[in-house]
């Protein structure tokens, strides 16, 4: 076996899809199939129920998985240490980052390290703050994006770069427009259009409304705030969003923050522990992207 057979199998373990595992390693789906194959041949065993729709681990595939990781985050050690001492920083960072979630620094802290450290290998993933916490958990994430609800998660480094109220964005004539200021019961009177639950907004709202016995109506959900917007500024619910985010839309749009939620809506970067030279470089580099005024 070699390291790329190990490659493949722990990209269809965590894809669950052979086309999708081909896709994120760049060769052909039969190329994929062909190498695990030929893996499954030499450890005498089975790695994937392959009678589905999703490819699942089997009871020795699972057994392998970890080792499969270990192996590759081994032979990954070895090119950081030598990448230490030569001054040469090379390798694969995957970064994460919330769904519907655009900021600027952050997209310049990534160009910046590529343009600096051109042999690391970047890869960008959207997904729920929830799984992306998860993924830098078990390691398929080194650094992440995430929306939480007041805190970040337990247990893992973070920089928080964004923490604000909740706030309520009505169109002209609307009751809460007319209104200096609006409280939760205010706003969950009317029909809600908000992020997805295992976004950081999503937690803010749900938590408000549970401290306060509260049952709004979720009349629709997007993941990207410009639709949220555009959704209510065509009269079809009250959107929920950040303080910030509300404040871009005041062309077509009230914003009014909600007084009674304490509880603020966090963006920050979240990783474990700095081991690798260059995700070390990267932290860097977002802390300096995201302090510029």
């Amino acid at each position: 076996m070699d390291l790329r057979q190990l490659e493949y199998f722990v990209a269809v373990a965590e894809e669950r899809n052979f086309t999708r595992a081909a896709e994120r390693v760049h060769i052909s789906q039969s190329g994929v199939s062909s190498q695990i194959r030929q893996l499954e041949r030499e450890l005498g065993a089975e790695l994937f129920d392959r009678s589905g729709r999703v490819a699942r681990l089997t009871v020795a595939g699972k057994a392998a998985l970890e080792h499969a990781r270990a192996a590759l985050a081994a032979a990954g050690a070895v090119a950081q240490a030598v990448g230490e001492v030569t001054d040469v920083i090379r390798g694969r960072l995957v970064v994460g980052m919330v769904v519907g979630c655009t900021l600027t620094p952050l997209f310049d802290a990534l160009a910046g390290f590529h343009q600096a450290h051109p042999g690391v290998q970047l890869a960008l993933v959207e997904d729920t703050s929830e799984r992306l916490v998860e993924g830098v958990r078990d390691g398929t994430v080194d650094l992440a994006l995430i929306g939480s609800a007041g805190s970040t998660p337990d247990g893992l480094d973070a920089l928080t770069v964004i923490s604000e109220p909740l706030a309520a964005a009505v169109p002209p004539g609307h009751p809460l427009a007319g209104q200096g200021g609006v409280a939760m019961r205010d706003v969950a009177a009317y029909p809600l259009i908000c992020m997805p639950q295992g976004t950081g907004l999503r937690g803010v709202l749900d938590q408000a409304c549970a401290e306060q016995r509260l049952a709004p109506v979720i009349a629709l959900q997007a993941s990207a705030p410009d639709a949220i917007a555009d959704l209510a500024a065509r009269g079809l619910g009250v959107a929920v969003l950040s303080e910030s985010m509300a404040a871009r839309y005041t062309d077509r749009l009230t914003a009014r923050t909600v007084a009674d939620v304490d509880t603020p809506a966090v963006l920050a970067l979240v990783w474990r522990g700095t081991h690798a030279p260059a995700l070390r470089e990267l932290l860097a580099g977002c802390r300096r992207a995201f302090s510029r005024p």
